[in-house]
């Protein structure tokens, strides 16, 4: 059997729906990358800019490489959404493990399977952490194309995934990217609540309730507060309204299950955390790159939005001598919209 059709094979059985192999030539993505850039969309993300077309030479990042084994991992919670808005909405990727350290240890079992088979060879692994352009690089492995929310979609599996990549000296036969399925379709455009999606594939990160409430470090700006309603890490609402994503499949993995009751917990509960309780709670979890001040910032927000009530202006009001600035004045900013 050829390598790649092996590599293929042993990618699955680690737990990765779908494998496949890519050149380095990006060269079609890059002036979209620096057009991005250039209109100040990355926003606070510096790193973004810091690497800059970079991003789009994978043989510049590390020397060598021949190819991009690209992988896609499912992720997708079987359990019902609620649409309650005193619960606190978490993005489904964050509600269970890390998936960054089970994508990176998964890779790398795949590597040394490699290994075995075809000797040392030159490599390095890559999920969500470094400066890569996942989604085009996966779009030419043939894992699906490239949606107008400028995510990933695959026809079996909608957008439900994590993507991870390994750069590789080994000259693997590369797969064909597949053809656009997204049509007129404009249901992404149409539902974010920020108007983050400017346009088919134009995303404005400064407006995206992903980035404000994970990426940003300072305040949230009061005019976008309102639309953030009761999210408090992360939004999929772009993915959700997708009808590519009727055909998504629950996850089966572990580690991707909801834990500390993210799938349901209210506003309040999460507001009544206190830093040890944070920090015990999240351990292993992506929510805790964010810090106990910005998890509470965004929960004040939440229930600003939130329904009126007693219980609600008591919570915040516990919190208006809160240590952090950047807390006080969200909990201000929510006990106005409680009146």
């Amino acid at each position: 059997m050829a390598l790649a059709a092996q590599i293929k094979q042993w990618g699955r059985a680690l737990g990765f729906q779908a494998v496949g192999v890519a050149d380095c030539d990006l060269s079609a993505a890059e002036p979209r990358l620096l057009d991005w850039l250039a209109r100040g969309w990355h926003g606070e993300m510096e790193y973004m800019a810091r690497h800059g077309a970079r991003r789009a030479r994978p043989a510049e990042l590390v020397p060598g490489t021949l190819r991009v084994i690209a992988c896609r991992m499912d992720y997708l919670p079987a359990a019902e959404e609620s649409e309650d808005p005193a619960r606190a909405v978490v993005a489904r990727y964050a509600r269970g493990r890390d998936y960054h350290k089970l994508m990176r240890a998964r890779l790398r079992t795949l590597c040394m399977r490699i290994a075995q088979a075809a000797g040392d060879f030159g490599h390095r692994v890559f999920c969500d952490s470094a400066p890569v352009m996942e989604v085009a690089l996966a779009a030419k492995a043939g894992l699906g194309w490239r949606g107008k929310h400028t995510l990933l979609l695959s026809r079996e599996a909608g957008s439900w995934f994590f993507l991870g990549e390994i750069y590789c000296d080994l000259p693997l036969p590369v797969d064909a990217p597949l053809a656009e399925h997204c049509g007129s379709c404009a249901a992404c455009i149409d539902v974010c609540p920020t108007q983050a999606i400017r346009g088919a594939y134009q995303l404005d990160a400064r407006r995206c309730i992903s980035y404000l409430t994970i990426e940003h470090k300072g305040a949230i700006p009061e005019e976008l507060r309102p639309l953030i309603g009761n999210r408090v890490y992360g939004c999929d609402d772009c993915q959700a309204v997708c009808p590519w994503n009727s055909f998504a499949q629950p996850s089966d993995e572990p580690d991707f299950a909801a834990r500390n009751g993210l799938d349901a917990a209210t506003l309040l509960e999460l507001f009544a955390w206190s830093e040890a309780e944070f920090d015990a709670r999240t351990r292993g979890s992506a929510i805790r790159r964010i810090g106990y001040a910005r998890w509470l910032r965004n929960l004040a927000v939440g229930l600003g939005n939130a329904p009126r009530s007693d219980e609600v202006r008591a919570a915040l009001r516990a919190r208006q001598d809160d240590p952090s600035a950047l807390v006080r004045e969200h909990v201000r900013w929510a006990l106005a919209r409680q009146g």
